[in-house]
């Protein structure tokens, strides 16, 4: 049986039931809590727009409360890969019964990531059946690109943001991201924050905002 994760929700402003679907992926040591206030930000952009904000599986391991993804305490590409590996499935049925629930499509919904949750927003993102709208990561990076040729299924198009100055996941891992989707034919934009470190600037919210409008506004198929 896999893990069932919750965590809070917050419904449209415009009222009714959601027509699209945002879910928002913390990074470690978080909690669901720590990215559901965007909708505040957001709902006015996306009236029709859930927001859902889960905790990620597994209690955190660096720390006396907050939840993570995967551990970090072994940083090596394999222990990396291993652990988002690990948590992909739970995340990809997390994803299919939000959807059920509501009656929506992948074409409903956008994923949102912080940190490690953009590490996982692209990892599953990009290797669904079934293409999402879009994918939008925060001072994050894509991990295993040299697998993302021939394990990728699908290209949503995708906003990068990335602080200059983080010190937590270098901003070089911007480019690198960058580079490597391109490369796989996905759809990519990126901002970076000039001064910024590892947290959300008001330019990256601005854009962020607007990049969820045009995905989730856009013909469905």
């Amino acid at each position: 049986m896999l893990i069932s994760l919750s965590g809070p929700t917050r419904p449209p402003l415009g009222g009714g039931q959601p027509r699209r679907l945002v879910i928002l992926l913390h990074g470690l040591g978080a909690d669901g809590n720590d990215l559901i206030g965007l909708q505040q930000y957001w709902g006015r952009l996306l009236p029709e727009a859930e927001f859902a904000s889960p905790n990620a599986p597994f209690p955190c391991d660096m720390g006396p409360y907050g939840y993570q993804w995967f551990s970090v305490q072994d940083r090596t590409p394999a222990a990396m890969l291993a652990g988002v590996r690990a948590a992909a499935p739970i995340l990809d049925a997390f994803i299919d019964d939000e959807l059920a629930k509501r009656g929506l499509t992948e074409s409903d919904a956008a994923l949102v990531g912080f940190s490690q949750g953009t590490m996982m927003s692209l990892y599953v993102g990009l290797r669904r059946e079934r293409q999402l709208a879009g994918i939008l990561g925060y001072s994050g990076r894509l991990i295993a690109p040299d697998l993302l040729a021939s394990e990728l299924r699908s290209r949503p198009p995708a906003l990068l943001v990335h602080g200059t100055e983080d010190p937590m996941v270098p901003f070089e891992s911007l480019a690198a991201a960058e580079a490597a989707l391109k490369a796989a034919g996905v759809p990519v934009e990126t901002l970076a924050c000039v001064g910024t470190e590892h947290s959300i600037d008001p330019e990256g919210l601005k854009r962020g905002g607007s990049f969820l409008r045009e995905v989730l506004s856009a013909p469905r198929p």
